[in-house]
Formats: C-alpha cells, structure tokens, sequence
C-alpha cells in the first residue's frame, strides 16, 4: 500500500542514493544538470522568511500548496534534461544513481502534495498534520530538498 510514509521513506532511500553517489564521485554533474538544480532551487523558493518546518502559522493552502509546486518544478526540470520521473515506492532506484532518480525522488513528494490539494480543495479533507510536517521538512530546512546544492561537491 503506497502510504505517504512509505513514499516519504522510499523517496528518502532514492535522494540518498543519488546524493551518495554524487559524493563518491561516481555521478559528476555536468553543467544542465547543475543549471536545473539551481533553478529548481530558485522556482521553489519557500517563502517562509527564514522559519522552520512545520510551517503551522501558515493556511493549509498554502502549506500544501508549497508542496504540490514542486512537482510542476520538477515535471518541467524532468523535460527540460530529458530525464524520466519514475515510481520510487516498492522499487530500488537504479546504479549509478544521478539527476533521473534526485528529481524522481523530490517528484514523489511534490506529487503527494498535489494529490493533497485535490482533496483539500474537492472534498475540504485535510492531510495528517504529521504527513504535512513530514512533507515541509523533506523539502525545506536545514538538510533538506531547499540545501540541495549543499550536498555536491562538483562545482
């Protein structure tokens, strides 16, 4: 059953493995996939002046709507470098890990976020406030999604 915690869980295995692998310098980015990293980054600015995760003084349209925008970014980024977005949960992501399984992962949390404003704005049913939370933190804060090019060495 594909539960936000096993995505989150499975998304978190698959940026790991990217980033890890950018580490070990087995994936060196070149230089589309460094521009569409910093462009993710400036796409999907937060706003959040600086707060930390969970962002509950915030409405949740636009808590969920913050994480349903990444996977527009990441739909556009994914074309715009011929990459494929792929499932992540029930599935290892491929070796050597690169740029396909990084956005794959982070696109799998966007696409919660979509699923979530559906609910919200059709049914007016509101996620977990924990899966929210959980969410917000994968992609912003301090080693997060938002600290991405922290994570490369290869500039």
């Amino acid at each position: 059953m594909d539960t936000f915690g096993t995505r989150l869980d499975a998304a978190g295995e698959w940026w790991a493995a990217a980033v890890e692998e950018s580490q070990e310098g087995r994936w060196v980015r070149d230089a589309l996939e460094r521009q569409v990293v910093a462009d993710i980054g400036a796409a999907t600015n937060p706003l959040h002046g600086g707060r930390l995760p969970p962002f509950t003084e915030d409405s949740w349209h636009v808590r969920i709507g913050r994480i349903a925008n990444w996977a527009g970014v990441l739909r556009l980024a994914a074309r715009a470098g011929g990459w494929e977005l792929r499932p992540v949960v029930g599935r290892a992501p491929a070796h050597p890990a690169g740029m396909a399984e990084l956005l794959s992962a982070v696109y799998a949390i966007g696409e919660q976020g979509e699923e979530w404003m559906r609910q919200l704005l059709r049914e007016r049913r509101v996620p977990p406030e924990r899966d929210i939370a959980r969410a917000e933190a994968f992609l912003t804060g301090p080693g997060s999604v938002e600290d991405l090019e922290a994570f490369f060495y290869d500039d």
